[in-house]
């Protein structure tokens, strides 16, 4: 598999679909690690997540009796938002599998949209997509995986792209982790161009799945504790590229608790007047954790998501949660 071509080409069949996402400069947290960093905002991609690009590279890619049959997905509310515009946009139907903690807020957003049925089934996000695609073959859908597909990790690798041009010389780049398919497919296209590119994967410790699977040598099933990081929530499939890939290409790992999380959802709200989800924010958490080695540095933190519950929000300001 060779992920450098297939972004590539994910960049040319999706770029007439998807926004560039801004890169923005952060006075506060470049003085606050003596270095210079780059906010890179998926939470402005279409759908209010980068999920919109690994499910765009995979639907375009359908044929038309695929899209026709109907399609499936599991998710957690970010992925489902992608599909559900992409089977709105281009008139189609389908079916959202979503686990019982999903978020109020992405669930009441599914809603809005017409042709789109939402189901809940599981309190984790590997019960939901092997029930999703159970059903998919059952009710003959055309199945769409979250993250454990090719096209899909070649999708979110054209933030890489967009990275190269937009910061020629990044030295360390922050990335929030769950299946692994944005940072997979970030790092397998960028330690393409330059090795010397240090992946960082930012992941709560309450589900930090990801990272205790690479400590072992192979994908663990562990339970995941609550958190506020729902987006990034979860098991890992025991078949998963993102995995291997996750291995090869990412260099370390920086595990946050919750109370990190909610100091760095303030601290982009208060700094720079803008909200995000709790997985949204993992990147500046693990930053602000450990900034001194960072020092003199060009960092990007990837901003992965922006919808977060208003009764969740209220919590945070008020600092009851």
């Amino acid at each position: 598999m060779n992920l450098k071509q297939l972004a590539l080409q994910a960049e040319a069949r999706i770029r007439p679909h998807i926004r560039q996402t801004p890169l923005e400069y952060s006075p506060y947290l470049s003085r606050l690690g003596n270095c210079r960093v780059y906010l890179k905002l998926e939470n402005m991609q279409i759908s209010g997540s980068f999920k919109f690009r690994g499910a765009s590279n995979i639907f375009l890619s359908l044929t038309d009796q695929e899209k026709q049959r109907g399609v499936a997905t599991a998710s957690s509310g970010n992925h489902g938002a992608a599909v559900a515009y992409l089977l709105n946009k281009f008139n189609c139907t389908g079916t959202i599998y979503l686990p019982d903690y999903a978020s109020p807020a992405k669930v009441e957003e599914l809603r809005l949209y017409q042709g789109v049925e939402l189901q809940f089934h599981g309190s984790d996000c590997i019960d939901t997509e092997n029930y999703a695609r159970r059903q998919a073959q059952k009710n003959n859908q055309t199945y769409i995986p979250p993250y454990n597909h090719p096209l899909i990790v070649a999708g979110q690798a054209t933030t890489g792209i967009e990275l190269q041009k937009q910061l020629p010389n990044p030295d360390a780049i922050l990335v929030p982790v769950g299946g692994g398919g944005l940072i997979g497919g970030i790092a397998a296209f960028l330690k393409s161009e330059d090795q010397n590119i240090e992946i960082i994967g930012c992941q709560p410790e309450n589900s930090a799945v990801m990272y205790e699977s690479i400590k072992a040598g192979r994908i663990l099933d562990l339970p995941s504790k609550p958190t506020i990081s729902d987006g990034s929530a979860g098991g890992i499939e025991p078949d998963s590229i993102t995995f291997d890939i996750c291995k090869k290409y990412v260099d370390n790992f920086i595990l946050v608790s919750e109370q990190q999380i909610i100091d760095a959802l303030k601290l982009v709200l208060e700094k720079h007047y803008m909200l995000v989800e709790g997985s949204g924010a993992l990147a500046v958490a693990s930053f602000v954790k450990e900034k001194n080695r960072f020092e003199n540095k060009n960092v990007v933190l990837v901003v992965t998501g922006k919808k977060i519950a208003l009764d969740t929000l209220k919590k945070i300001l008020c600092e009851r949660l």
